[in-house]
């Protein structure tokens, strides 16, 4: 097979021609192919590191959530044992004003019965001095009614 000489010259020279386009064709093709997959890796190293950011405050948001409810039962539980200890010292306070005023009761009851046992027996020796119902002295109406049936109850 005999190949012309000048028809293969000529495709030489067209493929010198053709091949450099090609290749600066791909190498531009490669280099932005290249350029992307640096843009996408820094953007997937963006996204992670907004992603670590983001669990990190949400890690820290957690925390503090916690503390805070710590906390807060913390002052809960103190609330309660301060208003335990005011009421108990309420009881007492009021336990002791009770005993102190059931003491003066005791008392004006006892001063009660004294003037009562002390009107009985000046009534007593009334009578025995001679002097009868119809002739005592004349006498307050204040001494009558309960003070007069209480007497009359304890003879």
């Amino acid at each position: 097979m005999v190949i012309d000489q000048n028809a293969a010259l000529g495709l030489i020279d067209e493929l010198r021609v053709a091949v450099p386009e090609e290749v600066r064709a791909a190498k531009r093709i490669n280099a932005e192919g290249e350029r992307i997959i640096e843009k996408a890796q820094d953007e997937a190293e963006r996204i992670v590191a907004k992603a670590q950011e983001q669990a990190a405050f949400l890690i820290d948001e957690r925390g503090l959530t916690q503390a805070a409810e710590a906390l807060s039962g913390q002052i809960v539980a103190d609330a309660h044992t301060d208003a335990d200890e005011i009421r108990r010292g309420a009881d007492e306070y009021a336990v002791s004003v009770l005993v102190g005023l059931e003491g003066d009761v005791v008392k004006t009851l006892q001063s009660i019965k004294k003037g009562i046992a002390l009107l009985d027996e000046r009534r007593a020796a009334l009578e025995v001095d001679g002097l009868g119902p119809d002739e005592q002295e004349p006498h307050d109406e204040r001494w009558e009614g309960e003070a007069g049936e209480s007497s009359q109850a304890t003879r």
